[in-house]
C-alpha cells in the first residue's frame, strides 16, 4: 500500500474543499510516481493514473510538471522535519542528548521507509532535479541539518561522544547513511523496526565513549545505557 502522507500548502484554500482534496489527491500521487520513477521517469500521465483523474485536470492546479515536482521535493523536506521537531518534543524533561539522537534516527528512517512517499521522493531526488527546483527544498534541508547539528553539539557538551571522532563528520555519515536506506530497502529485507533498531545500535556504539572488555580481553566501545 502507498505511503501517503505530507504537508502540501493550500495556497489559501480550505482544506475540507473539493478543491484542496483534488490538490492533495495529485501530490500524494506525484509523490509516489517520483519516489519509485524518479526525476528523469515521472510523467504527468503517470500521475494522473495514479490520482485517477485525466492529465489536462492537473494543469488546473499546477502549470508545469516541474511545478507539481518543485512542490513535492519541498514538502517531503519540510514534514520531516516537522516530524522530527515533534518527537522531541515529546520526549521526557530528563532524557538525555544520546537519547534525543535515537530519537531522530528513528524518526528519520520510519519517515522515509514507512510513512511518506514525499520524503522518500525528496531524499531519492535530490541529487537529479535542476539546481532551480531546489531552492526551497535546500533550505528546509539546511534547518533540518541544523536541529541534527544541535543534537551533535548537546552530545559532545556532555560527554556522550567519544573524544577521538569528530563530531561534524560522524553526523555527516550517520545522516547520510539513513538518507541511503531509502535506496536500498525494501520489505523483503526485513521489517522497519529491526533497521531502526540496527541503526541505533550502531550510532550509539559508535558514538559511546564508554569503555568495556571484550570478551578476548581486548579494549572496545561498549554500549551506552539504553533509554
Amino acid at each position: 500500500m502507498a505511503k501517503k502522507f505530507g504537508t502540501p500548502s493550500t495556497n489559501g484554500e480550505g482544506a475540507d474543499s473539493k478543491s484542496h482534496r483534488t490538490r492533495t489527491r495529485i501530490l500524494d500521487a506525484a509523490a509516489h510516481v517520483l519516489s519509485v520513477k524518479g526525476f528523469a521517469g515521472t510523467r504527468l500521465t503517470d500521475v494522473a493514473e495514479y490520482a485517477q483523474l485525466q492529465a489536462p485536470a492537473i494543469y488546473y492546479y499546477f502549470p508545469s510538471r516541474e511545478d507539481l515536482i518543485e512542490e513535492v521535493m519541498y514538502c517531503g523536506i519540510s514534514d520531516m522535519r516537522r516530524h522530527l521537531e515533534q518527537k522531541l518534543d515529546e520526549l521526557p524533561p530528563d532524557a538525555t542528548a544520546m537519547d534525543k539522537i535515537m530519537t531522530a534516527v528513528d524518526s528519520h528512517l520510519r519517515h522515509e521507509l514507512e510513512l511518506s512517499d514525499y520524503t522518500t521522493a525528496s531524499i531519492r531526488n535530490s541529487g537529479q532535479i535542476p539546481e532551480r527546483l531546489g531552492v526551497r527544498q535546500k533550505k528546509e534541508e539546511a534547518a533540518y541539518g541544523r536541529i541534527w547539528q544541535q543534537l551533535f553539539a548537546d552530545a559532545v557538551a556532555d560527554g556522550e561522544i567519544r573524544a577521538d571522532v569528530d563530531a561534524r563528520i560522524t553526523r555527516l555519515l550517520v545522516m547520510g547513511a539513513l538518507n541511503w536506506a531509502a535506496e536500498w530497502w525494501e520489505p523483503s529485507r526485513g521489517s522497519v523496526d529491526g533497521v531502526v533498531r540496527t541503526a541505533q545500535t550502531l550510532v550509539r556504539t559508535g558514538l559511546c565513549p564508554v569503555r568495556c572488555e571484550s570478551g578476548s580481553g581486548e579494549t572496545a566501545f561498549g554500549d551506552c545505557a539504553q533509554p
